[in-house]
């Protein structure tokens, strides 16, 4: 059995490596690369704490099948005439016609229109989390968007520009709107971003970057928009840490045993491969590591706890 001092010590560098200074996965330098296939939660959160390169596919089959969505709506436009979302208003305002020359205006005034988020930012980890989610998304090719704008949200995170995304919004109403219209309004060079740990105008940071600010085409300020990535990265980052305090929670048990000088066979792999709870098991062995039984007596003096 461990010493109780060198057991508390292995749960302080645990909690320093997750919350600490320390970068989950720095040993890796593997990048994350978009280019259209599925992404895990364990990729989210990587970029999200800022452990793995994020990249781009630049394979030719790839940017071809991308920029291909961007054409048909070209070609449909031309050959129809008439296009939701682009001809036409959002929502009940399906039936407003938009007119030809101000049809390059409609992504704009979209986000600009729902650019009324209130309370709280999230955080610069929080955010490159939202922007993972939706670059991950639009990379599938099925959104009409240009290969330009999946590079425009790689770029924001290579160069650590995050946008500022208040917390308070239209959060999964058609999709996370409001907070949402931050992302489109900061790669069209507007609002605030987080850089360098300063919060600052976009327009100022893109010119100091010599980055040039994106004019979103017919359907790309929708494509940014609607869905929810918001969502689904904060599920990502919440799902990381609950397996966190679920580790920590099996650790602070088996702190517990070792104080009330528990019998530490009760955790034993022989007892616990009867029980065919994959979760369970998986605890018990979590608690059972912890422990380091080594040479500990089996029959303990001590055999119903």
């Amino acid at each position: 059995m461990i010493h109780m001092t060198n057991f508390v010590n292995k749960t302080r560098n645990t909690v320093s490596k997750t919350y600490g200074t320390d970068k989950v996965g720095s040993a890796d330098s593997s990048a994350i690369v978009f280019c259209g296939d599925h992404k895990s939660i364990e990729d989210i959160n990587a970029i999200a704490n800022r452990s793995k390169e994020v990249l781009l596919g630049t394979n030719a089959q790839f940017i071809q099948r991308i920029d291909k969505g961007a054409k048909f709506l070209d070609a449909l436009l031309a050959e129809e005439g008439v296009i939701y979302g682009v001809t036409t208003g959002y929502g009940d305002s399906c039936t407003t016609s938009v007119p030809p020359h101000l049809i390059t205006q409609l992504s704009k005034q979209l986000y600009t229109f729902h650019g009324c988020g209130s309370g709280d930012v999230f955080s610069e980890s929080q955010s490159r989390a939202i922007l993972s989610v939706r670059l991950n998304s639009l990379a599938q090719g099925f959104s009409g968007v240009r290969y330009e704008l999946l590079k425009r949200l790689q770029q924001l995170l290579e160069l650590e520009v995050i946008p500022i995304i208040p917390q308070e919004g239209s959060v999964g109403a058609s999709g996370d709107l409001t907070p949402m219209s931050y992302v489109a309004a900061v790669l069209s060079g507007e609002r605030e971003v987080f850089y360098k740990g300063q919060r600052r105008a976009t327009e100022e940071v893109f010119k100091e970057l010599s980055v040039r600010p994106l004019q979103l085409q017919p359907k790309e300020g929708m494509a940014l928009m609607k869905g929810t990535p918001l969502m689904t990265a904060l599920a990502c980052l919440a799902f990381e840490r609950a397996k966190y305090l679920c580790k920590l929670s099996s650790r602070i048990t088996a702190l517990c045993s070792l104080a009330v000088k528990g019998n530490v066979y009760h955790f034993d792999e022989l007892l616990f491969s009867v029980k065919k709870h994959p979760g369970q098991n998986q605890i018990a062995a979590w608690i059972h590591d912890d422990l380091n039984i080594g040479n500990a007596p089996r029959h303990d003096s001590r055999l119903q706890d």
